[in-house]
């Protein structure tokens, strides 16, 4: 009797795909010059285990929290008013950008002409540049044109945000079903009457859930620019660490951690109402 071959056929190429896997990134690891072991070290492992000390009890006088207050607000305002300048900008760049509004597109069941595309390329061009240089270098740079606080934070948010808002966008409108829009641009109604009725009914919760999504992630890169004078909880927390307040650090983080969480909910019942 035969002994039934029970090897799994797709053993082979997932042995394969692994090793070249670890071959790609063992470099990057040499590169990077990752040492876990640095972490091991008795030197290393006292210092960390000092300054984790320092984190408890987290810092709560009345003086700090107020002080902790403001920032916190800074810092929603930063995110808050960068995410409204770059989807004024994002908007509109990626409704230009999308075949979806495309007329040649509606009469050609979806294949856009050569002249579209070459239209398309110069705003897909900006938002590529916008999204490629990282809203740290842009506050870096802003930093230096309108001085420290919060305006280079924002500014910073509006530029690589709204490269980031726009793709996502026009992917997004190309995605859904384009055939309601069609109908109605072959029927004669403007592009912004069949974006409303025809693309933006369908995508419209994905784009609320990218764009909180987003708002959330804006919140997390104004901290980070706080550490290159851009205001906000960034700023507190730099100075803090700097004069080895890790109960002040401490407190700062759990608000950090409060406004994440806020922002989940925040999605979730957003895509709930919109579902």
């Amino acid at each position: 009797m035969l002994k039934s071959d029970v090897r799994d056929p797709a053993l082979l190429p997932r042995l394969l795909l692994s090793l070249i896997a670890v071959a790609l990134l063992w470099p990057g690891l040499q590169l990077s010059e990752l040492d876990p072991g640095v972490l091991l070290q008795a030197e290393n492992r006292q210092q960390i285990a000092s300054f984790t000390r320092a984190f408890w009890p987290p810092a709560h006088d009345p003086e700090f929290l107020a002080l902790l207050y403001q920032s916190t607000l800074q810092t929603l305002a930063v995110a808050t008013a960068g995410m409204a300048l770059a989807l004024l900008l994002a908007v509109p760049a990626s409704l230009m950008a999308s075949r979806a509004l495309s007329l040649r597109a509606a009469s050609r069941g979806g294949r856009a002409g050569l002249w579209s595309r070459l239209l398309r390329m110069p705003v897909r061009g900006l938002l590529i540049f916008l999204r490629s240089v990282p809203e740290i270098v842009w506050a870096l740079l802003f930093v230096r044109a309108v001085g420290l606080g919060p305006t280079a934070g924002v500014l910073a948010i509006a530029i690589t945000y709204s490269g980031m808002l726009g793709k996502v966008y026009a992917e997004i409108f190309e995605s859904v079903d384009q055939r309601p829009a069609h109908a109605l641009l072959q029927a004669g109604s403007g592009r912004l009457t069949a974006f409303f009725y025809g693309i933006l009914p369908t995508a419209g919760a994905e784009v609320v859930s990218y764009t909180v999504y987003r708002w959330e992630c804006a919140v997390r890169a104004s901290v980070v620019m706080g550490f290159v004078g851009a205001g906000g909880l960034g700023q507190q927390i730099d100075l803090s660490m700097r004069m080895f307040a890790g109960a002040e650090v401490a407190s700062m983080l759990l608000a950090f951690l409060v406004l994440v969480f806020l922002a989940d909910q925040l999605s979730r019942f957003l895509r709930g109402r919109l579902a």
